[in-house]
């Protein structure tokens, strides 16, 4: 039932025709990024991968990832923008020829729209309806926090409309409850032996000279760090799988400018774990309102016997709780992620959700059944994949 529900939808249009038209959407590039990051402060939700300096770096260049679009709401009174999601088609995001709009992948694995917390239904409202005349007939959000701020109040805007979202995928993901002490955090997720061995571990990489935790805030030091982090993670496995940010133009480009610019409004930190002069590993964190988003890590693999990984880890713990503007953080990890998950026990509901645009459609039902025959495609490669390697 599913292959043909999927070979309906696919031949029911050509990809021109089943693409939304852009006519009533607009470039993100044409959004006051002042209006925009004033929306980023006031969400009812946080999410730092779509404060412009971010998102607009990522349309410019980022691989696979540019020209994105915007669904924007506005407050007719005084024309505040008060709702912002960056978008693109469904052929652009699968090459699959829907009529729905897709939430544009900023990088980091969080799409929850940005909404303002003073008034967030009336702008989810009028998020809907501009997707509506833009002739979705639904919206597909992907990676976002199911029972968060911006997930409930869509689903409060639906059920005012008659409508209720549909469940595409979920998983859950480590995160880090900062408002704790940072060392009974981790004395209960590692427990005291794994401790004493990370600690007989330091004591060995010390060997090679003092080891520092190093944080770069400022834009300047931001931007040296960045480069330091960037040769880390091409010099180890994501190096080999040509997945490491400076192997693609476009990805060094877009870091490159919107790291340093987050750091400007003190949304970016690079930390390092350094042996000496020798950086062993870094990580990049940025910020939004209370929470800190844990990006990317990139170590030296010819230190991998001391977890530098997982020093820096429980080094970043210590540093997010230390910190009252945090309250918490986001490891925007995968599913059993073998390195994060056991050390930031907290975990939360993500996943991809489809938003009916129109009462009974039936083309949501279409739009339903080719994305549950394209995940099945998905799950089932992966699994191949997995099996070849072993």
């Amino acid at each position: 039932m599913v292959d043909i529900a999927h070979r309906t939808a696919i031949n029911a249009a050509s990809a021109r025709d089943a693409t939304p038209a852009r006519t009533s959407l607009v470039a993100v590039e044409s959004i006051d990024p002042g209006q925009w990051q004033s929306l980023g402060d006031r969400a009812i939700e946080p999410n730092a991968y779509y404060l412009p300096a971010w998102e607009l770096a990522v349309s410019a260049s980022a691989r696979g990832r540019t020209n994105a679009l915007a669904l924007h709401a506005s407050d007719p009174s005084s024309a505040r923008l008060t709702g912002l999601m960056p978008v693109v088609s469904s052929w652009r995001a699968w090459k699959l020829p829907l009529p729905a709009l897709v939430s544009a992948h900023p990088y980091g694995t969080l799409c929850s729209p940005l909404l303002d917390r003073a008034m967030a239904t009336d702008a989810a409202a009028r998020l809907l309806e501009q997707a509506r005349q833009a002739g979705a007939h639904a919206l597909i959000l992907r990676d976002v926090a199911l029972d968060g701020a911006a997930m409930r109040t869509l689903r409060d805007a639906l059920r005012r409309a008659g409508l209720a979202p549909r469940m595409l995928r979920s998983h859950l993901r480590a995160c880090l409850d900062a408002s704790q002490d940072a060392d009974a955090l981790l004395r209960d997720a590692l427990g005291g032996r794994k401790l004493k061995e990370l600690r007989r571990l330091r004591h060995r990489l010390e060997e090679h000279g003092t080891v520092s935790f190093v944080v770069a805030r400022t834009p300047g030091e931001v931007r040296a760090a960045l480069e330091t982090f960037l040769q880390l993670e091409a010099s180890g496995w994501k190096g080999k799988r040509g997945t490491a940010l400076a192997q693609h133009a476009g990805d060094a480009a877009f870091i490159r400018r919107a790291a340093p610019a987050l750091a400007e409004a003190g949304q970016c930190e690079i930390i390092t774990v350094q042996t000496g002069a020798t950086p062993v590993a870094a990580g990049i964190v940025l910020r939004s309102q209370d929470r800190a988003f844990f990006f990317k890590l990139g170590i030296d693999e010819r230190f991998a016997r001391y977890s530098p990984g997982v020093q820096l880890t429980c080094e970043l713990t210590r540093h997010l709780c230390a910190d009252p503007t945090i309250a918490s953080a986001d490891s925007t990890a995968g599913p059993d992620h073998p390195m994060i998950n056991p050390i930031w026990r907290g975990r939360f509901a993500m996943g991809d959700v489809l938003v009916p645009l129109r009462r009974n459609d039936p083309a949501v039902t279409l739009i339903h059944a080719a994305l549950v025959a394209r995940g099945l495609a998905r799950d089932a490669a992966r699994r191949a994949v997995r099996m070849l390697r072993g």
